[in-house]
């Protein structure tokens, strides 16, 4: 499971929702993701100390500013382009193996107390967002 995760002062899906301060998350889901990856992975993104204390350090959570996550699924992050031009997506788990897993990591972010809206699974979407910093961080969970 990857995620790229952006620090935002607002941020869009259309469709789907849109938020005011906190992150937006492209999130891709390989083929070999489980329950437990996308749990691993909701629970550190909840405590990523990403937001900047009164000394500008990087020192507090989305939990901790009460930001809200705008959550897109992009497949596409799972693409494999080491070899050609063509970006080979093999291993991008299915959708019927995606989407519940995508539902999952969504839901636990809820179970910590964070705010979250969501782009439209499989769907084409216009993905706003202005990021704050800017702040962008890749996380790979195995």
């Amino acid at each position: 499971m990857r995620a790229v995760v952006q620090r935002v002062t607002r941020a869009s899906a259309s469709p789907g929702g849109e938020i005011g301060q906190g992150i937006c998350i492209l999130l891709g889901i390989a083929h070999d993701d489980d329950e437990k990856t996308a749990c691993a992975l909701a629970g550190k993104i909840a405590r990523l100390r990403i937001f900047e204390n009164d000394d500008g350090k990087f020192d507090r959570s989305l939990l901790d500013v009460g930001g809200a996550a705008l959550v897109v699924s992009q497949f596409t992050l799972i693409a494999d382009t080491r070899k050609g031009n063509r970006p080979s997506f093999m291993d991008a788990a299915p959708q019927e193996i995606a989407e519940p897993l995508y539902d999952t990591f969504c839901d636990e972010l809820t179970t910590f107390g964070v705010h979250v809206e969501r782009g439209v699974f499989g769907a084409r979407m216009a993905v706003e967002l202005v990021n704050d910093g800017p702040v962008t961080i890749i996380l790979d969970v195995d």
